[in-house]
């Protein structure tokens, strides 16, 4: 049995067969396990197809976003301003929040089709030293929302204060749950 890792990150297991020198494999999809993002976060660009809905309404579409990735949390995805249907978002009355990594977060609200989504989205308008690139760019809770990457549903990052998106790609446990307070 040997195994291969292409360069999409899929890992191929499967034995040469000497007699035709054929490589038969079955290609499994490679988890990221979130225990070994790095704290404090990284900040990285992602291509993955981003689409974000309020009911039947797109408000961003995208596949030029960053993803931040930190010990146990899945990634939190921001998509920039250009990308996201302004006319249905204005500054929310939330207070702003502080990260310690990120900065100061504003809050944004949503309506579209009907339907409100009150300071479900933030963005920094002044990053911290090493988040400088997502100045302006807006990160979308996963509920009530209709958020998916490549096509892939997420789950929202369980709790009510973290933003991060679940998929499948994604090994655990995530912070967020009950009893994870102070992991």
């Amino acid at each position: 049995m040997i195994a291969v890792e292409n360069r999409l990150g899929l890992l191929a297991r499967g034995k040469i067969s000497t007699g035709t020198r054929r490589f038969v494999c079955s290609a499994m999809a490679k988890k990221e396990n979130v225990w070994d993002y790095p704290r404090p976060p990284r900040l990285e660009p992602t291509p993955r197809h981003l689409i974000v809905k309020l009911g039947d309404v797109v408000i961003a579409d995208t596949k030029s976003a960053y993803r931040v990735l930190e010990t146990s949390h899945p990634p939190t995805y921001y998509i920039p301003p250009s990308d996201c249907k302004r006319e249905f978002i204005t500054v929310s009355s939330k207070p702003k929040t502080f990260c310690e990594w990120k900065g100061r977060a504003t809050y944004h609200d949503v309506q579209a089709g009907g339907q409100s989504a009150k300071a479900r989205v933030w963005s920094y308008d002044q990053p911290t030293s090493g988040f400088e690139a997502i100045k302006g760019y807006m990160s979308f809770y996963a509920h009530p929302f209709s958020c998916s990457v490549d096509g892939e549903n997420v789950q929202g990052q369980p709790g009510d204060f973290y933003g991060g998106w679940i998929t499948s790609d994604l090994e655990g446990p995530f912070k967020g749950s009950p009893g994870t307070l102070h992991w």
